[in-house]
């Protein structure tokens, strides 16, 4: 009987003991049953180690070969020289994406990110990818490209995308994903077409799984991430709409004793950033947490935060459901196609938003809470105060927030908000 010769590798996070090591990748070896049977190589990434198996030579240093007697009880542990190197190890050949993407061609695009375009691709093996390209010659494009690797390597939740690997081939840089097949939120909710697919039912098990993935950055994994562009156009849907949270290119590692952390480079999208962030650049959790609230609104009443409306009126989304909230017409922000969905669900969402898009953000809940009060109607909710940014020219109240420019913080000018929901990269003054 033939045999097959197996190159493999197995690597930890420098800080994990080799005990914790060796019971990481224990953990990872049961997993090749379910998710490799009968293919030429697979990848488990767990939050702390790596398992590589492939039948072809996928690394360029010299490595000892697996042991044909190695049970899955005990495979041999290997350190990682740093972050990054336990990534390296999943790299693409370029020509193989090339293939794969029949060379980026524009019927593969599947859309265009703020650092570049993604393209849906077919490996030899049939299985589908999606392929994020950056842009050729930004810096800042391959900062977001550490980022998002260092970060989304070590992190498995079903409700988060899965990182397949990258490749670095000149000024290229490639992030290979998998393939989402019913594209990302905002295709639905914001097609007056499309949006009808989503009842409430369907609406509701979204916003529990965006809540389920947040819940594991900010908490249940080994790291505590803060995404900082939580939005509909980054939450993807598989075919079964399972939602799952994407593009980490801005996000930030926080350590478990650190709460809260400044930076004078505000990235984000208008509308979803919470005001500390834009007009101080503070961001933690809660920051996260206020941009769940906005997507929380929007996925509720079908239309895009900047440009909400009600009759002939168009306002931000924020001053609308604050103001009717208070007078006791919440449910006028309803997408209509909801229909009969559940009318004491659908107020509690939007209570729980107001709650998450408070100004003060120690008032803001986490997402544990989030859960909780998704999940449990006992739990009696706290009565929301004033969220940020109401715009004065269509809502009038006293204390009325706005949102003041970069350049001058004692300024109550508003910017204009983009119709397309730019993604911005820094705000200086001029």
């Amino acid at each position: 009987m033939a045999t097959c010769k197996w190159y493999t590798l197995v690597q930890c996070t420098p800080d994990m003991t080799q005990e914790n090591c060796v019971t990481c990748l224990n953990f990872a070896m049961t997993e090749l049953r379910d998710c490799c049977l009968g293919r030429k190589g697979c990848r488990v990434l767990r939050p702390t180690c790596v398992l590589r198996f492939e039948s072809n030579l996928f690394y360029n240093e010299i490595a000892v070969p697996l042991p044909s007697d190695v049970t899955p009880l005990a495979p041999p542990p290997a350190a990682a020289d740093n972050e990054i190197s336990g990534v390296d190890s999943l790299q693409f050949d370029f020509d193989s994406i090339l293939v794969a993407t029949d060379n980026f061609s524009d019927v593969k695009k599947l859309g265009q990110g703020g650092f570049g375009a993604v393209y849906k691709g077919q490996l030899p093996n049939g299985e589908e990818i999606a392929v994020k390209r950056l842009s050729k010659g930004s810096g800042q494009g391959d900062l977001e490209f550490k980022t998002e690797v260092q970060l989304v390597a070590k992190l498995q939740h079903r409700n988060l995308v899965r990182l397949f690997g990258l490749c670095l081939h000149g000024q290229e840089r490639l992030l290979i994903y998998e393939f989402v097949p019913n594209a990302s939120l905002d295709h639905f909710i914001f097609d007056r077409i499309r949006r009808a697919q989503l009842d409430w039912e369907a609406r509701f098990k979204i916003i529990q799984g965006i809540v389920r993935g947040l819940l594991y950055l900010h908490e249940d994994s080994r790291l505590r991430i803060i995404h900082r562009d939580l939005k509909a156009s980054n939450v993807l849907l598989d075919a079964e709409m399972v939602p799952k949270i994407a593009d980490f290119g801005m996000a930030r590692l926080f350590g478990q004793d650190e709460t809260q952390r400044s930076t004078s480079r505000i990235v984000g999208t208008y509308g979803y950033m919470a005001p500390e962030y834009v007009i101080n650049g503070q961001f933690s959790v809660k920051s996260d947490v206020f941009s769940f609230g906005v997507l929380l609104l929007e996925i509720i009443s079908g239309q895009k935060n900047n440009s909400f409306h009600h009759g002939e009126d168009e306002e931000y989304i924020l001053s609308f459901a604050w103001k009717s909230w208070r007078e006791g017409t919440a449910l006028n922000m309803v997408d209509p196609t909801l229909g009969d969905g559940s009318r004491n669900e659908i107020m509690r969402c939007i209570h729980i938003a107001l709650l998450c898009v408070q100004q003060n953000v120690a008032a803001r809940p986490t997402m544990a809470s989030v859960a909780l009060m998704l999940n449990s109607f006992s739990t009696t909710l706290a009565v929301p105060s004033q969220p940020a940014f109401l715009m004065q020219s269509n809502f009038e109240s006293e204390g009325s927030l706005s949102f003041p420019s970069t350049s001058n913080k004692s300024s109550t000018e508003l910017p204009p908000f983009s119709r397309n929901e730019v993604t911005i990269s820094e705000l200086s003054p001029r």
